[in-house]
């Protein structure tokens, strides 16, 4: 019995000792297992339990810190949520383009200026106010000519004088000299024959438009007075406008007349019009430093109207075979830029590249990938929000 109690004594300490030492190494187990958290926005940000990202304010994700494999693996069903959409790159000529500050303008030729053709008072006025629309043939104005009075009574005192003396030659001439007078006055024929037969004057002429066309200008009213060439009214055809675009000195080569350009009017986008450029101002006007070009564009049914803006897009290439590309496919981080390849038909990795000349729809690569690699072109941004969410930070980081 008393070895029994001091074996006991003996082993109990050792005992114990174990039990602590086996409950001291239980923790180191579980931080072994701990959860790493980030920032999707900020991976720079990282700590070992949830919050929120002290820059953003965003909730931190978990990632695994130990997958370093610089790549994606999304199935058919993820690429399709996502809109993932890729494209073969190829070796193509990059087309840049020069855009220019337009307006549309109305085009003179189709300006029609009406005067008075003799002097007198304006007797009735049929359209009185801008912006009417007259057809060719409609009635504008009548006036009241005192010329035109003198005018037909001389016409019948010398009608009813060589009709009483028929064999009297002068006063068959001086008939004949009235007459010549009012053709020469505008006076038709059959308004010199109308005013015989009635021996009754009618001073008044009835004036009627020329073209079709909307009043743009209106200097008279009804009952002024006006003189032989006196400003009426000025009539504008709107089915055809003037594109003016203004463009430095030294871009005036990039455009010449002949060629054609593209216009796109605001809110029109999806309807751009090719327009040929058919004037290019020779000198610069005093004041400015900026050239004008001139093309012509049809304005059928009058939709638009003279002093809207317009983007007139003049193309030209770079002459250079290169491998171009979306701009939305690029990934730029201020410092890097890189595309998303597709290495299989569901793992996807990141490629640095080094771009090249750029316009407002594509960009050219000049280094970085090689023509037959398949390249996200729609999706790019959700996939590198994906790398960062799942390895933690940027793709640029697997780069180096």
């Amino acid at each position: 019995m008393k070895k029994f109690v001091l074996l006991f004594i003996v082993l109990f300490p050792l005992f114990v000792f174990e039990s602590c030492k086996g409950k001291k190494e239980q923790p180191v187990t579980t931080a072994v297992q701990q959860l790493t958290y980030t920032c999707s926005m900020h991976p720079q940000i990282v700590q070992h339990h949830p919050g929120t990202c002290p820059i953003c304010g965003m909730d931190l994700v978990p990632f695994d810190k130990d997958n370093q494999i610089p790549s994606l693996t999304l199935n058919k069903t993820q690429q399709a949520l996502a809109n993932i959409q890729v494209a073969e790159i190829g070796s193509a000529t990059f087309s840049d383009a020069v855009r220019l500050n337009g307006r549309l303008v109305v085009d003179p030729q189709q300006t029609t200026v009406i005067s008075s053709r003799v002097a007198g008072r304006i007797e009735k006025l049929f359209v009185k106010e801008t912006g009417v629309h007259v057809t060719k043939g409609q009635p504008l104005y009548e006036i009241y000519s005192e010329q035109l009075l003198t005018l037909q009574q001389e016409l019948l005192v010398a009608g009813a004088q060589a009709a009483a003396f028929p064999n009297n030659n002068r006063l068959v001439k001086m008939a004949e000299g009235a007459r010549q007078k009012l053709l020469l006055y505008g006076q038709s024929a059959n308004d010199i024959d109308k005013l015989l037969q009635s021996k009754q004057t009618h001073p008044y002429i009835l004036y009627t438009a020329p073209a079709s066309g909307a009043v743009s200008t209106l200097d008279i009213t009804q009952g002024q007075y006006v003189a032989e060439g006196g400003m009426i009214m000025q009539l504008e055809n709107y089915e055809q406008l003037w594109v003016e675009a203004d463009l430095y000195p030294n871009e005036a080569s990039l455009i010449k007349p002949g060629e054609n350009v593209q216009v796109i009017i605001p809110g029109f986008e999806q309807e751009p019009q090719q327009v040929k450029i058919n004037f290019t101002q020779p000198a610069l006007p005093a004041g400015t430093q900026l050239l004008q070009v001139r093309g012509t564009i049809e304005n059928k049914g009058g939709r638009w109207q003279p002093g809207m803006q317009a983007l007139v897009i003049a193309p030209r290439s770079s002459g250079k075979k290169d491998m171009v590309l979306p701009v939305d496919a690029v990934i730029r981080n201020g410092q890097t830029n890189h595309v998303w390849v597709a290495v299989s038909d569901e793992q996807f990795e990141p490629r640095e590249v080094t771009l090249g000349a750029e316009n407002a729809d594509r960009v050219e690569i000049t280094d970085g990938l090689k023509p037959g690699d398949k390249v996200v072109v729609s999706g790019a941004y959700l996939l590198h929000s994906e790398f960062i969410l799942k390895k933690g930070s940027n793709p640029e980081m697997h780069h180096h």
